[in-house]
């Protein structure tokens, strides 16, 4: 069984954590957040600058809940200090990104090209490459993990990368299965 929710969270300098009725405030350089959480079941405390989140009892909703509401307050105290960043390249003959203000163009063998515009507190980069694999990379970044995932699924989702040429796009370190393509049959 997991113990996720007993794990203490270190807050480090720079990072303003406020705890009201049901809920923690978060505030770093990165941004801020807030979570929300059922005070009659959870308990949030700090301590020289280590936080602790408790439970009132040990039925299995409230367990699961313990370590969820844990993971979300350490997720925005990461994303608040640190910010959370997703890579992803661009794999093939003529696709290419391209940034119009805030929202990227992607060029990847449709008859028209894609437009994805970030969610609040979302930041899209292309960085050109001089590879002869790799034709882009996109970087998306911000302060809420969930945020910046998500943004970056919908960008892969516009060109999944195939296993027959490997074209496409994908999450840097993604490793795609190749497979051989057909052959001619013996006579």
């Amino acid at each position: 069984m997991s113990r996720i929710g007993n794990k203490l969270i270190h807050i480090p300098e720079g990072l303003n954590v406020t705890i009201g009725e049901g809920f923690v405030d978060i505030k770093g350089k990165f941004g801020e957040d807030k979570i929300a959480f059922d005070s009659k079941v959870l308990g949030v405390e700090i301590n020289d600058g280590i936080l602790k989140v408790t439970r009132a009892n040990d039925t299995k909703s409230v367990k699961a809940m313990h370590g969820t509401i844990r993971a979300l307050i350490q997720n925005a105290c990461t994303g608040c200090h640190e910010g959370f960043v997703k890579k992803l390249a661009i794999i093939g003959i003529g696709y290419r990104a391209e940034m119009k203000g805030k929202d990227v163009v992607l060029y990847v063998g449709y008859s028209h090209p894609v437009t994805i515009s970030p969610m609040d507190g979302v930041t899209i980069k292309v960085i050109d490459t001089k590879s002869k694999d790799i034709n882009c990379f996109i970087e998306v970044s911000g302060s809420d993990k969930f945020k910046v995932g998500q943004v970056a699924a919908q960008i892969r989702e516009i060109r999944k990368p195939e296993p027959y040429q490997g074209k496409g796009i994908r999450y840097v370190g993604e490793n795609v299965l190749r497979k051989e393509g057909k052959r001619a049959g013996k006579k």
